[in-house]
């Protein structure tokens, strides 16, 4: 949830400072209060010509109600605050968030007729307008609207602009808030399906839950005593058979670690849009951080460029602890939402991150491979300890046609799978969920053949 708001302030209409001074105001005339005006001057200059005194008479009429009119407005006196709130204020692309505002009569006076209006980007829809009826001294008034975008992105709302007008419509001043706020619109994330894969080493998915159980989450490694230790950890034990205080010592299993590389080279990928072969790689890579995330594992989001999130760190970029998933979820999902094509063209600055310690489960979302290519992301495999590789028919996703299967992409699976990946290929409107059980089912048809199994051991990496 995000808000802001402000006083109208000296920037508002009628607060009792110069708001832009009498010129402004006048350049608030409407078509209607030029109209009279104009009205008014040319029934005047007839009068002279013609020497009609009661024609003058209109024509001052005409030509003072827009001045009356102009004067009242710019000489009102009242402030107004204004808020806006986002529920939620990150949001998974083509869904709806909702944007409350509210606006607060501070002043001692009702307010007359106010137009709210909220400046949105183009892509999330109409801009949003209301008329507010009179608002009593200290009074308050709510109204919301609905935002949509199928398109990733950060989108800034606001300011939000209020258009204060007299009783005729001769005159409007409008005039902004200096707040605004921003919607995350994030990939979509495909819910996964808890699958058994051959080629996870001990102590991951399933078997690392269970030792986690088995253990607890303290394991009791006593110490010597320090100033400042908690005498609610003494271990009585210890103490007595070493003949010194001894404390627990704190000691967590060591997690899992994953890797999401996603190649976002624009040689790589065909088309634009929210259905084109990016799009897919984005979401998908998204739908796996997140799942292995909520399965316990710690997760780094890697690009072909070499940049890494959360971070390079002492932990090599993955997160340190079960308590800040959920925030490098969000993390993740908030960087995958502004990800753009690179204009990069290979894969050696990840391959070089992963040989400084990528060590554990990588999770490939590959686009267009050459021969080159396809060889570097062949020696990734070696820094890992299984590898599985979601390889994007470029040549089905440029017809928008079903995955074909050509020699060339033949060629570069085989060329992964013979360095031990787990390669499948992925043509247009292909289901995550699918290629997540496929993976599973290849892993094992390959540990059954005696091929080169990922990792050398069967575990669970769901």
């Amino acid at each position: 949830m995000a808000a802001g708001g402000t006083d109208m302030g000296p920037e508002g209409p009628g607060t009792g400072e110069d708001s832009g001074g009498l010129r402004a105001a006048l350049a608030g005339l409407t078509t209607r209060g030029r109209s009279f005006l104009a009205a008014g001057v040319a029934a005047a200059v007839c009068s002279y010509v013609l020497g009609q005194a009661d024609l003058l008479r209109v024509g001052l009429l005409l030509a003072a109600l827009p001045l009356v009119c102009v004067a009242v407005v710019y000489r009102t006196r009242y402030r107004v605050a204004g808020s806006r709130r986002l529920a939620p204020a990150r949001v998974p692309a083509g869904s709806e968030a909702r944007v409350h505002l509210r606006m607060d009569n501070v002043s001692r006076l009702p307010t007359g007729l106010l137009m709210l209006q909220d400046r949105v980007p183009y892509v999330l829809g109409p801009r949003p307008r209301f008329v507010l009826d009179r608002v009593e001294p200290g009074g308050r008034r709510e109204v919301s609207y609905r935002v949509r975008s199928d398109l990733r992105g950060r989108y800034p709302l606001g300011p939000l602009q209020l258009r204060l007008s007299d009783p005729f419509g001769m005159c409007e001043l409008t005039r902004a808030f200096s707040a605004y706020d921003t919607l995350t619109v994030v990939p979509r994330v495909e819910p996964l399906p808890p699958v058994r894969l051959s080629g996870e080493a001990a102590g991951y998915g399933d078997g690392r839950h269970r030792s986690l159980a088995l253990a607890g989450e303290d394991d009791v490694i006593p110490r010597g005593y320090r100033i400042g230790d908690d005498l609610r950890r003494v271990h009585w034990r210890s103490t007595a058979r070493y003949g010194e205080l001894m404390v627990r010592r704190e000691e967590q299993p060591q997690r899992a670690h994953c890797t999401v590389l996603l190649d976002t080279r624009r040689t790589a990928h065909y088309g634009s849009g929210p259905d084109s072969a990016f799009e897919w790689a984005v979401s998908g890579a998204a739908s796996a951080a997140v799942h292995l995330l909520e399965r316990g594992y710690a997760v780094r989001l890697l690009t072909d460029s070499g940049s890494s999130v959360p971070g390079p760190d002492g932990g090599g970029g993955f997160t340190g602890s079960t308590h800040d998933s959920a925030e490098t979820a969000g993390l993740m999902l908030d960087t995958l939402a502004v990800v753009d094509h690179s204009d990069g063209g290979g894969l050696s600055p990840a391959f070089e991150v992963l040989r400084g310690g990528g060590e554990g489960l990588l999770v490939a979302f590959l686009g267009d491979l050459d021969e080159e290519q396809a060889a570097t992301a062949a020696r990734m495999r070696h820094r890992t300890t299984a590898a599985v590789a979601f390889v994007l028919d470029g040549a089905a996703w440029s017809r928008g046609a079903e995955f074909g299967g050509t020699r060339e992409l033949e060629e570069r699976l085989r060329q992964l799978r013979e360095a031990g990946w787990t390669a499948l290929p992925v043509g247009p409107g292909a289901s995550l969920a699918q290629l997540w059980r496929q993976a599973d089912t290849q892993g094992a048809t390959r540990a059954d053949a005696g091929g080169p199994t990922i990792g050398g051991m069967t575990g669970s990496w769901a």
